[in-house]
């Protein structure tokens, strides 16, 4: 079967300019595209002419000898001025490069003018620790950030005020260039321009060229609610400035927690440790313990309390981040023994012990009667 024209193929006049051979095409091969027709092999076989087509009318010496010769310029492995090599002549695997950076490059970070991906300023982390009460509640805060802005002398283009860079004498502003080898085509980055399509003359002596100085950016930095310790917040577009009018990179803020004095977190959860008397521990009572709201909650104390027992405050734990919900609060009391006795209290004390204490320490009695059992049997 014979191929169609060019032209019709992308449905454009012959004189049609590069910029309405692009226009054409985008619009038909986003149509075409195999992932949007997946198992379609007419819209497969229909992808691939677009591509060729687009190949050798984009190119002005392959435009050139096609206008001349047609299709004839292509076949019998004839090459035609500047073709590639492959079925027909059609470089293929080039094209197809080309074609992909041209519809997806917006989408996938590559859009923009020749070298602007690989102008692209990098990406920085900042460590910022913070409390666990702004962690509960969520804050706002300043950080100042020393990096590369763009240069005030000339707008980010590096060059001198009033002169602008110019196209690439080596690549003509493509930022490639193309190096016939044998049979095949090979595509590399201009060595004259490094991929930027442009050079500046007269570099801005303000930058050096670079269209970006060194300067401390001051930040404003939005926490929200129930972050945890290593949370990572993305500040888009606060990272360097770009060479010479790159995409910025972006701003990474890693946060830490600052220990607590009183709460250790797990999780959405808190874990508290209080001493309570010796007394309250055996008679039973209230006791008011902190939460990290700033507010105070009793626990009640049942009388033969020991130490190491935890109780459960619930919902009076950590914010959950992007929900309502709450952790709890664990308190673990520990029973203290009383220090600096009065003569009046030691009396007390051992009264209360000459009173028997039979039945009064389960734990304790109960550990030795298993020590005498064990000396028992290693007598025997």
């Amino acid at each position: 079967m014979s191929k169609r024209d060019y032209y019709e193929v992308l449905g454009v006049a012959k004189g049609s300019g590069p910029e309405e051979l692009k226009k054409a095409y985008r619009k038909l091969a986003m149509q075409y595209h195999p992932d949007r027709n997946q198992g379609d092999k007419a819209a497969e076989q229909k992808f691939k002419e677009i591509n060729e087509a687009y190949d050798v009318l984009k190119d002005d010496q392959k435009r050139a000898a096609y206008d001349r010769f047609g299709h004839a310029a292509f076949e019998n492995g004839s090459r035609g001025p500047g073709a590639g090599a492959g079925a027909a002549g059609f470089d293929f695997g080039a094209g197809f490069a080309d074609i992909f950076d041209e519809m997806f490059g917006e989408f996938m970070g590559r859009g923009g003018r020749p070298g602007q991906a690989t102008n692209r300023g990098a990406d920085l982390r900042y460590n910022l620790e913070i409390d666990l009460e702004d962690a509960f509640k969520g804050t706002t805060k300043t950080v100042r950030v020393p990096t590369s802005v763009v240069c005030e002398g000339c707008n980010g283009s590096g060059a001198e005020a009033g002169t602008q860079p110019i196209n690439c004498p080596t690549c003509h502003g493509h930022g490639k260039v193309r190096a016939q080898q044998g049979f095949f085509t090979i595509e590399r980055t201009c060595p004259g321009c490094g991929g930027a399509g442009r050079v500046i003359k007269d570099p801005c002596r303000t930058c050096g060229g670079q269209g970006r100085t060194r300067k401390e950016k001051t930040l404003q930095v939005n926490i929200p609610a129930g972050v945890e310790d290593g949370t990572r917040i993305r500040l888009a577009g606060e990272g360097e400035a770009g060479l010479r009018g790159g995409s910025p990179g972006d701003l990474y803020i890693f946060l830490s927690l600052a220990p607590h004095r009183f709460f250790q977190r797990d999780g959405a959860n808190l874990q508290c440790r209080a001493p309570i008397p010796m007394t309250t521990a055996a008679l039973g009572g209230t006791v008011e313990v902190p939460t990290i709201d700033g507010s105070r909650a009793k626990i009640n104390i049942p009388a033969g309390t020991q130490s190491g027992a935890q109780f459960r405050l619930k919902g009076k734990g950590m914010s959950v981040l992007r929900s309502p919900a709450r952790g709890d609060l664990y308190i673990q009391v520990m029973v203290e023994t009383p220090v600096n006795l009065t003569k009046k209290q030691q009396d007390l004390l051992k009264e209360f012990e000459k009173a028997g204490q039979n039945g009064h320490h389960p734990e304790s009695e109960g550990f030795f009667a298993r020590v005498k059992e064990l000396w028992a049997d290693l007598k025997d």
